[in-house]
């Protein structure tokens, strides 16, 4: 982390450590906005009633309820929130061929419709969804089997143990859905112009599962 942090600083001055710094705040506020207001317009209250007993179908029917809500708001906000994201790593990776093609988020904007179109907004938008989704049911679903048939409910600590289990999988499941991200973050930047997007830097990608199997071989 040091030498790359070091090497920026040398060529860009500290400010070329916040490259892409904007458009990434807009887009982790849309996020945040649209998760609230998908929340306030489906809450889970006026979703099929789910009992609270204590038992494993009923607590597993629960989850699997809470899940799909929850994957809901974060499909609909990656959506949204997207076409930002796309341009914050466009400034970023202008750093390699030293570019500045991208300036400032509404040139941006005209940039990528001029010459994308609307899907231009949207490379990458599919590994993204699909990493998010698979995270969500793998932490959560994994989360509720360890709590429900791993940890004993005569131990002590049984409780706090419960509370940190959706932490500790996150973290676990975010390697197995890492190569998702990447390859969405890859995809923005893949044939845009941009010399880090090209040959010899990089191939240029039919499709993300194109990327997919290109990184996979290596």
């Amino acid at each position: 982390f040091s030498y790359p942090a070091r090497h920026i600083v040398e060529v860009d001055g500290k400010r070329g450590l916040f490259r892409g710094l904007t458009p990434r705040l807009v887009s982790s506020t849309l996020s945040t906005i649209t998760r609230g207001s998908v929340k306030k317009a489906f809450p889970l209250e006026d979703m099929e009633h789910v009992s609270n007993k204590d038992d494993v179908k009923t607590s597993l029917r629960k989850v699997v309820k809470e899940t799909s809500h929850e994957m809901m708001m974060q499909c609909v906000s990656r959506v949204v929130s997207h076409p930002l994201h796309v341009i914050s790593m466009r400034c970023m990776v202008q750093f390699v061929g030293r570019e500045v093609k991208y300036s400032g988020v509404f040139s941006a904007i005209g940039r990528i419709f001029k010459e994308e179109g609307i899907l231009g907004f949207f490379v990458g938008l599919v590994p993204h969804v699909l990493g998010d989704v698979i995270f969500l049911w793998c932490c959560n679903l994994l989360a509720h089997f360890i709590n429900t048939y791993a940890v004993d409910d005569n131990f002590s600590q049984a409780s706090v143990i419960r509370s940190y289990t959706k932490f500790v999988m996150g973290i676990a499941v975010s390697m197995l859905t890492y190569p998702f991200l990447l390859v969405g973050d890859l995809m923005a930047v893949n044939n845009c112009g941009l010399r880090a997007g090209l040959p010899p830097y990089a191939p240029v990608f039919t499709s993300w599962i194109h990327c997919w199997r290109y990184l996979s071989a290596q």
